[in-house]
């Protein structure tokens, strides 16, 4: 296992099952997100590009299943020898690190915002869900030194919860470790035991029973405002970070009151409140203009900088690609077709589904009409036997009917999902 590796995925199997049949829309996928790079994903609508990534942050949603495979997420020091096999993980393990560890940008900003929650409100939810420790403490501090019966009344109470968030972080850190040392144990006693573990840690956070009985109660509930001053504090400062102008305003106006590109922005911010390790960025610029693109892509491209480790950048452009990404999966009808880094991907495509993208790209000098692939994405309910591109492809062998291709490594780093760099070539066109 490679010591720089973040993600990881094997045989990545998702499928949705509708009345009409069994929509495969994984086909045993295999990525590698390396620390600190910029991966790309491209191909056409429907390739499985957004499966892929929610598929990831399991959050794939009915009638879909993840139905097989390994996802391995490397997120920290303590997990990267051999990683974390997030399938096999609780539910509220995946709350804890979605938004934390691993944040994603979702390709419709008017349908990710809530519309009757304002902006602060919003942003101030990854804080208060990830952050609540911190937010407790600094707003003690701040309440240090200051007189008053109703101050020391809001610092005790705090205090409290803070002592029940500090325990139950413990309690997950606990159960964390044990269950990463069963992370490969596959004996009975250790399944079971990896269950019960996985049980107890979806119990719900405490609470004293003071702080419950205040928190019913609309006059003393009024001691959390010291806590809301101190989230808004930093939702406006990570507005401001992000270059959105008279952040106080923006903070209390609601989705439906900002511009496309204002909402994409505060998506971004939504995302990047926890300062997460992996951003997924799922067609972040496909709705804007090319003034409003062109400034979310300098954005994200400046926070993997100072913010975050590693991106996956999902598109349809592959000039796009070409200008921020490190390397690059081609995806067709839920396979993948070629992996390489940018540079060598666009010097030498290998897969004919990957030359045909490629040359459908207008060039800066146009002869004649532009290239385009034949037919079209094949419905996945009954794909195509063998290479799934093979009804498409104008270098088509007997094979490709009936045999899907291995996955060939051709140059370091480079490998390519085809019939045409097997050794077995007895088949020919």
């Amino acid at each position: 296992m490679a010591s720089n590796h973040l993600v990881e995925t094997e045989n990545l199997s998702t499928n949705f099952y509708t009345f009409e049949g069994v929509v495969r829309a994984l086909n045993n996928v295999a990525l590698v997100v390396d620390q600190g790079e910029t991966y790309g994903i491209v191909g056409e609508s429907g390739c499985g590009k957004s499966v892929t990534v929610r598929s990831m942050m399991r959050i794939v949603q009915a009638p879909g299943r993840i139905d097989g495979g390994r996802i391995m997420m490397f997120l920290n020091a303590e997990d990267r020898e051999k990683g974390i096999e997030i399938l096999s993980r609780s539910e509220a393990y995946m709350a804890s690190i979605r938004g934390k560890d691993v944040s994603m940008i979702f390709q419709e900003p008017g349908a990710a915002l809530n519309p009757v929650l304002s902006i602060g409100e919003q942003i101030g939810e990854s804080y208060q869900f990830h952050r609540m420790t911190e937010m407790l403490g600094e707003t003690i501090a701040a309440l240090e030194g200051k007189s008053g019966p109703w101050k020391a009344f809001a610092r005790s109470l705090l205090r409290r919860e803070l002592a029940i968030h500090r325990r139950n972080s413990d309690r997950i850190q606990t159960i964390d470790n044990e269950l990463y040392k069963l992370e490969s144990s596959t004996d009975a006693a250790s399944t079971a035991r990896k269950r019960a573990l996985n049980h107890e840690r979806d119990k719900p956070v405490g609470e004293s029973r003071l702080v419950g009985f205040v928190r019913r109660l609309p006059f003393l509930r009024r001691y959390r405002r010291a806590l809301d001053r101190t989230i808004g504090a930093h939702v406006i400062e990570l507005l401001r970070e992000l270059g959105i102008p008279n952040p106080e305003n923006v903070a209390r106006r609601y989705p439906h009151e900002l511009s496309g590109g204002m909402q994409q922005r505060i998506v971004i911010a939504i995302a990047l409140a926890c300062h997460p390790t992996l951003l997924i960025a799922d067609e972040p610029t496909s709705n804007l203009d090319v003034t409003i693109q062109a400034q979310i892509v300098d954005l994200i491209r400046e926070l993997k900088k100072t913010s975050i480790s590693s991106v996956v950048f999902i598109t349809h452009d592959l000039g796009l690609v070409a200008e921020i990404c490190d390397r690059v999966t081609v995806m067709y009808a839920g396979d993948v077709a070629e992996t390489a880094t940018v540079k060598e991907l666009f010097r030498h495509p290998l897969h004919p589904y990957t030359q045909g993208l490629l040359d459908a790209v207008p060039k800066e000098i146009q002869e004649g009409e532009l290239t385009i692939i034949p037919g079209a994405v094949p419905n996945l309910i009954r794909p195509p036997s063998g290479c799934r591109f093979h009804p498409r492809c104008k270098a088509r062998m007997d094979i490709c009917d009936k045999v899907k291709p291995a996955t060939l490594e051709i140059e370091p780093g480079h490998t390519v999902a085809c019939h045409l760099y097997t050794k077995d070539r007895s088949n020919e066109r």
